[in-house]
């Protein structure tokens, strides 16, 4: 798959590896970390677990998840720059996690392989998210919990207005100060998170995630909606039409659960 929206997030974190972690974590007000441990906790990874962690970058949320339970872990990225801070994470650790290059439209593997998957910051790279969430879907045993990070824009109108103001002045002018590569991510965020939701809203996203299979589907708006974290569990059973009834809210309908 060699589409301009996959290869513009190929060049995009090209340079960014080496201070990502750190960065990642400045330019978002140190919330990222935070956001990423909520991910985590949604899926409460339990020994001898087997974890996918789709897009896994520098190998974040692999090592939270390492961090929980003594639980395999394989990583999954497009990028090699990245994959390779991963590997420079896990070298001396002897941790049970397992680096593998690929993409989320086509994963190298069998059905139903993992206990819990987890993805982070995906779906804006991807062409088609409903079939790459049937994808995702497809690797998980019955039962088995998905969880997922993405940015989101805050509903309120006070946040809303100072999230526009930062992503459009703020994160690009930061983003120069600390290199080349981070002033094209600076100017690409607000853009990117802006369009992907005016074509998927959140409550379309939640549709997709229930036509891959997935129910009891929660929202969980993180930094007044800077942030967002959305879990769901496999249907243990095809055709039990329990994914049906579900909408934006908390197990599974009623407000947004905030935090």
């Amino acid at each position: 798959m060699d589409s301009a929206r996959k290869r513009e997030a190929l060049e995009l974190f090209e340079g960014l590896p080496s201070r990502y972690d750190r960065l990642s974590a400045a330019l978002s007000f140190w919330q990222d970390p935070r956001w990423r441990r909520a991910l985590v906790d949604e899926v409460g990874p339990r020994k001898d677990d087997r974890v996918l962690d789709v897009a896994t970058g520098t190998g974040m949320v692999a090592a939270e998840l390492r961090g929980r339970a003594d639980c395999e872990v394989v990583g999954i990225d497009q990028s090699a720059e990245m994959l390779a801070a991963a590997r420079s994470r896990f070298a001396n650790h002897g941790a049970r996690v397992e680096l593998v290059k690929g993409q989320a439209e086509e994963l190298p593997f069998a059905d139903e392989s993992f206990d819990a998957l987890t993805f982070t910051y995906l779906l804006r790279y991807v062409d088609d998210p409903p079939a790459t969430l049937r994808e995702l879907a497809r690797v998980v045993k019955p039962g088995g919990k998905v969880a997922s990070l993405e940015f989101g824009v805050p509903p309120s109108r006070v946040p809303r207005e100072a999230w526009r103001f930062y992503t459009a002045i703020g994160l690009p002018t930061l983003g120069r100060i600390a290199s080349r590569e981070w002033a094209e991510v600076g100017r690409f965020l607000g853009p990117s998170i802006r369009g992907f939701y005016e074509q998927h809203p959140l409550e379309r996203i939640v549709g997709y995630w229930h036509e891959a299979g997935l129910r009891d589907v929660k929202v969980r708006r993180m930094s007044f909606g800077g942030g967002v974290v959305m879990s769901a569990s496999k249907d243990g059973a095809a055709g039990d039409g329990s994914t049906r009834d579900g909408a934006i809210g908390d197990r599974p309908a009623g407000d947004v659960n905030q935090a």
